[in-house]
């Protein structure tokens, strides 16, 4: 068992033990926010065939080679073509035709010019310039070309990917299905939201950070149950959540005292103990356990102490359970708006938000970095590193961190 291992060595511990779960068809509709579980390939060609970029009128470039203010070219207008219809009759020398936005280029035409460019008759246009083979059509395949690869396996479908499905006619996508998360609060002074709060009880924070948080990253939560600090209780829940969960995560009872009691109902439940301890502020107190296959994932019941282990340790291990190809956080270095007086003895995470400005990326802590306090997380959206050893840091010292 690994003790005050550093942050990294718990994040690539987690890793190596974290395997993608299994694949599930979802309709095109249902798809934003899963995850492709297998490379796309492109079926055909997007635009499958050549079309207008305007509404105007298709002709040959060669017809109005020699076309000016001074010498115009007048073409006879052979048809009109909708967009969604095909041109009956060929594009010869010295013929036009008229064709809206999105409408098949007809054979014989190798270039568009958008009306507002021409001079009109109900039977001619004329044109004032030239043009070459080409201008104004988007080619077929110029979108997507038939082969290609859209996407890799474990790309987060957003907007464009699902529009790019659909033109290429795919109604059902092969995706992962989204972990369970099993969640398990740990403490005889916790209540729930939703119940009296007698004197000296908390209400129970970490349920729904946690149920907040996992779901932001595409997870299901099943909330297991609230228990005390009876070591039989907590393993109860445990053994519930390995039974249909694909991961378990408790909150309480992983420090050193008589009543952190987690660490020894995650034994009693059959998993083994990988680690105790992360050199790391917040979030030192943790236990990090596997039982039957399964990570089972013990957090300081602190809730920013909590949150910062595990956003800095633990959520690259759910990404890959989630099958992300993108399990690492995004990587930063950003300019601290303000100083923060205390010693680093260890790896020290600050929780704040990024600024953009003036060229420079700029991170601005919350102002009160306590271990418990819960409200300096909202709306963090980076954490930056203050590397173990340092003394306190000045405003504009650039600091390594991630995003969220």
């Amino acid at each position: 068992m690994l003790q005050n291992a550093t942050w990294i060595e718990a994040r690539d511990l987690l890793l190596s033990l974290a395997k993608p779960v299994e694949e599930e068809t979802v309709a095109l509709d249902h798809c934003a926010g899963r995850v492709l579980a297998f490379d796309l390939l492109a079926a055909e060609d997007v635009p499958r065939f050549d079309r207008s970029a305007y509404d105007g009128y298709a002709f040959r470039a060669e017809d109005v080679r020699e076309a000016s203010k001074e010498h115009p070219v007048t073409l006879r207008i052979t048809e009109t073509i909708p967009a969604g219809q095909v041109g009956r009759f060929p594009v010869e020398e010295g013929q036009a035709a008229h064709l809206m936005t999105g409408a098949k280029i007809p054979a014989g035409a190798d270039c568009v010019i958008n009306f507002e460019r021409t001079a009109l008759t109900e039977e001619t246009v004329t044109l004032f310039q030239p043009l070459r083979p080409g201008d104004n059509i988007v080619k077929r395949g110029e979108d997507v070309a038939a082969g290609a690869l859209l996407a890799p396996a474990g790309t987060v479908i957003d907007a464009g990917l699902a529009g790019t499905l659909a033109a290429q006619g795919i109604s059902g996508v092969w995706v992962r299905r989204r972990p369970v998360i099993g969640l398990i609060s740990t403490g005889s002074e916790v209540v729930e939201a939703d119940q009296e709060q007698p004197e000296g009880k908390i209400r129970n924070a970490n349920r729904a950070t946690f149920t907040a948080l996992l779901a932001k990253e595409g997870c299901l939560v099943r909330y297991l149950g609230l228990a005390g600090d009876e070591v039989g209780e907590i393993s109860r829940l445990i053994s519930e959540g390995l039974k249909e969960c694909d991961a378990v995560i408790l909150t309480g009872g992983v420090s050193v005292g008589d009543w952190d009691v987690t660490p020894a109902a995650m034994e009693q439940a059959g998993a083994d103990i990988l680690l105790r301890g992360v050199r790391m502020k917040p979030g030192m107190a943790c236990a990090y356990g596997l039982a039957e296959g399964k990570l089972v994932l013990g957090l300081s019941g602190n809730p920013a102490s909590s949150l910062t282990n595990f956003c800095a340790c633990a959520l690259p291990a759910l990404r890959k359970l989630c099958g992300r190809k993108d399990i690492l956080p995004a990587f930063i270095r950003a300019s601290l708006v303000r100083g923060f007086k205390k010693k680093s003895p260890s790896d020290r995470f600050l929780r704040g938000r990024l600024e953009l400005g003036d060229g420079t990326v700029r991170f601005a802590a919350s102002s009160d970095q306590g271990n418990v306090v819960l409200s300096s997380t909202i709306g963090c959206d980076a954490f930056a590193l203050i590397p173990a050893g340092s003394g306190p840091v000045e405003p504009g010292t650039i600091l390594d961190g991630f995003v969220l």
